[in-house]
């Protein structure tokens, strides 16, 4: 007699929100797609709360959301979606009132959705904010998908995410970091974590060139510096200064969201800033520039973190100077790492006129064995273990 196969056990994930911005957590979702079932919590609060024009918008978003409108998958250049939920919170858990008003909150949107599901749910998170929920909500399990070192990202509310998550790793029965530095620090903490780092999607980014220049490139001089992302203090003022004084002509451009960066970044030679440019268009950015590069500083928090944009700017093909960092070393045969103003400004103005070398682009080719569809089979091993 054939055995039936026992569906999947349901997930619930706590994560940014989905479609915002393509984070690692989505894609590993997405490639685990329609099989897992998954309900994705939107969540907020990793800010302290500002009075700008960006939290104005990002407010509105929230409260559209919460009257029920449905988020705009289409616009993070994502096919599937899972179930999505956007329970009402309070935008800060910096108070003992305000971690117990969220609890409230959290407990009372979700416990009718997890308990609605055909077994008790997996719990995954990204985020610390949910400390206080675990024994709250019926778990089959509790995993800490831990991305980043939040306790010292630049805006956000550093005291409160990193107290949280010492609160919550010790109640973890599964931990996974995206770096060396992470899997460290969670051991700091007394949990073993496995490392996975970020994978990629090959055949989306190796767009071919295009006739017609991006309208985001109009009106700039050629050849174009392109970095892509968060544009925020991470960015090494020193290195992206040096660049646009030795550049006799092009421009530095770069593409995101602007998060408070400094302003002495915006006023610097040759630079020009872009807004966030849909995922679906940044092959075609990639294909117009003539060099990537990611002039971030050398400070722990980018010492933790594994850039998304790193192994998408090499399945470009296209030439490639970083910032020598944990992440980036692994890849330094695959493209040019600097340490100092000067190398980097020397990297780059040679790869402007050269094309990435052979070499470089022979150690590309390990890329292959990177697919997101790897990664999330083994994101979904270690969590079903």
């Amino acid at each position: 007699m054939t055995e039936i196969p026992r569906p999947p056990r349901p997930w619930l994930v706590f994560a940014d929100d989905w479609g915002r911005h393509p984070s690692s957590c989505q894609h590993l979702i997405r490639a685990l797609l329609p099989d897992q079932p998954v309900a994705w919590v939107n969540t907020i609060g990793t800010r302290p709360p500002r009075l700008d024009w960006g939290t104005v918008k990002r407010v509105a978003g929230k409260l559209k959301s919460w009257a029920g409108a449905a988020p705009s998958v289409a616009d993070s250049g994502m096919s599937l979606a899972p179930t999505i939920v956007a329970p009402k919170m309070w935008p800060s858990f910096r108070s003992r009132f305000a971690r117990s008003l969220n609890r409230k909150l959290l407990l009372k949107a979700l416990r009718p959705i997890v308990e609605a599901m055909p077994e008790p749910p997996v719990i995954i998170t990204t985020l610390p904010l949910v400390a206080d929920l675990v024994g709250g909500l019926p778990a089959a399990k509790w995993v800490y998908y831990c991305v980043d070192d939040f306790g010292i990202w630049p805006g956000y509310d550093g005291a409160t995410l990193a107290t949280m998550e010492q609160a919550l790793v010790p109640k973890m029965e599964t931990t996974i970091a995206v770096s060396d530095t992470l899997v460290r620090k969670l051991a700091a903490l007394g949990k073993t974590a496995h490392l996975l780092t970020h994978g990629v999607d090959l055949p989306f980014w190796q767009a071919p060139p295009s006739a017609e220049a991006p309208p985001e490139f109009a009106g700039l001089e050629r050849p174009l510096v392109l970095f892509w992302g968060v544009i925020d203090r991470r960015m090494d003022l020193d290195f992206v200064g040096h660049l646009g004084r030795s550049m006799t002509r092009g421009t530095i451009v770069l593409v995101g969201p602007q998060e408070a960066p400094d302003p002495a970044l915006l006023r610097l030679p040759r630079v020009v800033v872009r807004p966030a440019a849909k995922l679906e268009r940044l092959p075609m950015l990639a294909a117009a520039a003539s060099v990537l590069v990611m002039p971030y500083i050398d400070a722990p928090v980018t010492q933790a973190m594994q850039p998304l944009k790193l192994k998408e700017y090499l399945a470009t093909g296209k030439p490639c100077v970083v910032r020598e960092l944990g992440a980036t070393r692994l890849w330094a045969d695959a493209l040019d790492v600097a340490s100092t103003p000067e190398s980097f400004t020397e990297a780059v103005l040679a790869r402007v006129t050269d094309d990435t070398p052979l070499s470089q682009q022979e150690a590309r080719r390990r890329l292959a064995s990177e697919s997101w569809v790897g990664k999330a089979k083994q994101f979904r091993d270690w969590i079903d273990a």
